[in-house]
């Protein structure tokens, strides 16, 4: 999108606000389809800076995620946990993953997080 949904930022502003982490989304960005529930970003930074700490290879990355503050106005980011990319009739990662999605290259968007079937 050229010019962010406005009623996409409204979620993403309610999420922000810290009034419930339980909100379910899908999104088509770039041509990829990811569904999952939104967080917070500073909780989303929190949880990336923890797994990287725990890799013996990239825990040197985590201080990038904790040092940063979110910007005044309007969120221009969508932060997913428990998130999939859906491919066919599977989701990746199974366990799901945490993907930061920008506002303006959403394409289309629904509430809710769609199943999948890996049968």
């Amino acid at each position: 999108m050229s010019k962010p949904d406005e009623l996409l930022v409204d979620v993403a502003t309610l999420v922000e606000s810290g009034h419930s982490n339980q909100m379910s989304l899908t999104v088509v960005t770039g041509g990829a389809v990811i569904t999952g529930r939104l967080a917070r970003e500073a909780v989303w930074r929190q949880r990336v800076s923890e797994v990287l700490a725990d890799s013996a290879l990239l825990s040197d990355f985590s201080a990038v995620f904790t040092a940063t503050t979110r910007e005044e106005g309007p969120p221009t980011h969508l932060h997913f946990h428990v998130a999939r990319i859906l491919q066919g009739t599977v989701g990746i990662p199974e366990t799901g993953g945490m993907y930061r999605v920008a506002i303006e290259d959403v394409s289309a968007w629904t509430m809710g997080d769609f199943s999948y079937s890996d049968h």
